[in-house]
């Protein structure tokens, strides 16, 4: 008789979608903030940008620590906590009147980010997947978070339309909260081999850790936070400022875009729709071909995308060219990447692994917003940024190339 196949669709990956579905589309909203908040306060554009670079910077360390809670503690209870944590943050930000205040609850913010975001939640999936079905598993999940992406914005746009910012933040805060009842269903079997179990945690990092390829992984998901993290927090004020104007008899205005404003916010969320196709595809390939080249092209397809939009007048047609083509290229990086530390060093500590290479994303992510807000205070220019991005992308795509995508023995044993 023979066996019968796995579902690929589980209660552990419908919940931790939707959790992740959440997490992202509020973390997706930061930006549509950063006029707002400056134009209240009298801030320099640098001071929010700032909040924002510190909350990518504590989401990166906490996502380590909070992979290493779940794999001790168990994944409900710390995706719990980083819920709660999350909620408080945006509440305590919805109070806050100075720079500083706001730079330091966006820790809050960022850790719990941490804590319900691509890291816990992928491990989760991952080890709760059929071997068969784990990458595209792995990519449907990230595509869940493209999806909040694509919601976030235009409903933080109306929200912000009805409710002070303020008011804004507690109805995210509230929707995070919410989000803890999938917690119930988040049950995922450790499907990790006896090799794999016996490995401590000390000897599983100091493997990964003497592995070359593991340090050109670290190093290239760098660019990946630099450029995300960068047009989130500022693509929203850029084609506000710099976008030519909307004809009020063209196809746009019919659809509702009547506004520069209103065209970034529908850029960041065009942006998470084409990524929920550039996830799925990614991780449908990734069971395929080998993860490193597919990297490669992600970013050198990334490079080609920035580099044309940065040398073409900015209109209408071509942020939303711009937003279509890199999203579809958004979050392809996410199930790849993790895919290929999950084959090299196993399932058992992929939540902590992938939050150490993770680190190096929120430190490009740091930087890509801090440097956006500076290099604008100072210039009044986001164009060396932009070409920052594209620089570092080009070297991810390059630092990719020499991975030995091969598993470990403790992983390949049989």
């Amino acid at each position: 008789m023979p066996a019968t196949r796995a579902p690929m669709m589980t209660p552990v990956l419908v919940a931790g979608c939707l959790i992740i579905l959440v997490s992202m589309a509020i973390r997706s909203c930061f930006g549509m903030f950063q006029i707002p908040i400056a134009d209240e306060f009298g801030w320099a554009r640098s001071e929010f940008s700032l909040a924002i670079a510190i909350q990518n910077l504590a989401w990166g360390i906490g996502q380590p620590l909070f992979g290493a809670l779940a794999e001790r503690f168990g994944d409900r209870r710390a995706v719990l906590a980083g819920g709660v944590v999350y909620a408080l943050g945006l509440v305590l930000s919805a109070a806050a009147v100075t720079p500083g205040q706001h730079q330091m609850l966006e820790i809050l913010v960022g850790f719990g980010i941490a804590g319900t975001g691509f890291g816990v939640i992928l491990a989760v999936v991952g080890r709760a997947a059929a071997p068969e079905h784990r990458s595209m598993t792995l990519g449907i999940a990230t595509a869940a978070g493209s999806a909040g992406q694509a919601l976030g914005p235009p409903v933080a746009e109306l929200l912000l339309a009805v409710l002070p910012w303020q008011g804004v933040f507690v109805v995210f805060a509230v929707a995070v909260l919410a989000s803890m009842a999938a917690l119930p269903f988040m049950r995922a079997p450790v499907r990790a081999r006896r090799e794999e179990i016996a490995d401590s945690l000390r000897d599983t990092l100091g493997r990964a850790f003497r592995d070359p390829s593991f340090t050109l992984i670290f190093l290239g998901f760098f660019s990946c936070g630099y450029q995300l993290a960068f047009i989130v927090a500022h693509f929203p004020a850029f084609v506000t400022e710099l976008c030519g104007p909307i004809d009020p008899a063209g196809s746009l205005a019919a659809l509702g875009i009547t506004t520069t404003s209103a065209l970034g916010a529908v850029a960041i969320g065009v942006i998470g729709l084409a990524n929920i196709a550039g996830t799925l595809a990614a991780g449908w390939a990734g069971r395929y071909w080998p993860r490193k080249y597919l990297l490669a092209g992600v970013y050198a397809a990334r490079t080609l995308v920035s580099a044309a939009f940065i040398l073409t007048p900015v209109t209408p047609a071509t942020v939303l060219l711009f937003a279509l083509c890199m999203g579809a290229l958004w979050l392809a990086t996410v199930p790849l990447t993790s895919g290929l530390i999950a084959h090299l060093y196993g399932l058992r500590y992929m939540g902590t692994l992938y939050g150490i290479v993770f680190f190096s994303h929120q430190l490009g992510g740091f930087l890509g917003v801090w440097l956006g807000g500076r290099m604008y205070d100072l210039g009044g220019s986001y164009t060396a940024v932009w070409w920052i991005g594209i620089g570092v992308g080009a070297f991810s795509a390059l630092v990719h190339l020499p991975v030995r995508e091969r598993a470990g023995p403790a992983v390949a044993a049989a």
